[in-house]
């Protein structure tokens, strides 16, 4: 993990350093940063959406969006969107069930779109109408299980992650720690980047994440 220090490096210094360049001067500033940032990639990604929505269609049956109720902030549910990637009858909204490598639910056109993190572009309009930030703690479906168990059953300070919007990317994912939650140790230190992210957040860090998230997420493709 090496590779990816410097951002929890900076989450850790940004405010302690007394250089308030590094910080959002006020909540009103992120915000306004989200929304010409969502705003911008909806317009440029827009021919994508639409040929995305085709390729859904025409493999499989059923919406061309997934929505699911996930925590946001201070706790508040939200449906959020993402383009559906598996087959409409094996569709698990409640979270419970989550997808793994080589997943037999996946149709052709989810597990690309899933390899390539394009089905998570639709929450570009989540970001729109508020109910999420471009950089935050990503949100977790209410029911979702941590080495087996509830998520706030395994870390015991879980909900303090939702004092801010939950993001499209956060430092947690900016770490490489994104996928499975089976194996408990990585499932409590997620949740840990997630606070130092909370007590940190700041312009500078904002977009180291979001820098990394397009270098080792969108071009590589490391989802499943």
């Amino acid at each position: 993990m090496t590779d990816w220090t410097s951002a929890s490096e900076l989450a850790l210094r940004s405010r302690s350093a007394g250089n308030f360049s590094l910080v959002w001067p006020d909540l009103s500033s992120k915000r306004l940063f989200d929304l010409l940032a969502a705003g911008l990639a909806l317009i440029l990604l827009l021919p994508l959406f639409v040929i995305t929505a085709i390729a859904i269609k025409l493999e499989s049956p059923g919406p061309v969006f997934f929505r699911q109720i996930r925590y946001g902030r201070n706790s508040r549910p939200f449906r959020i969107w993402k383009f559906r990637s598996m087959r409409t009858e094996l569709c698990d909204a409640s979270g419970v069930c989550q997808t793994q490598t080589n997943d037999p639910r996946l149709t052709r056109v989810g597990a690309f779109l899933r390899r390539s993190n394009i089905d998570e572009l639709p929450q570009l309009f989540n970001v729109i109408r508020g109910k999420m930030s471009i950089v935050g703690p990503r949100p977790h479906a209410i029911s979702m299980l941590a080495a087996g168990q509830l998520y706030e059953d395994l870390v015991p300070f879980y909900f303090a992650r939702h004092h801010v919007r939950p993001g499209l990317t956060g430092l947690a994912q900016a770490q490489g720690y994104r996928g499975s939650t089976a194996e408990w140790r990585n499932a409590r230190l997620r949740i840990k980047l997630d606070h130092a992210y909370c007590r940190r957040q700041g312009f500078a860090l904002d977009m180291l994440i979001i820098w990394k998230t397009l270098r080792h997420e969108l071009i590589r493709g490391t989802g499943y």
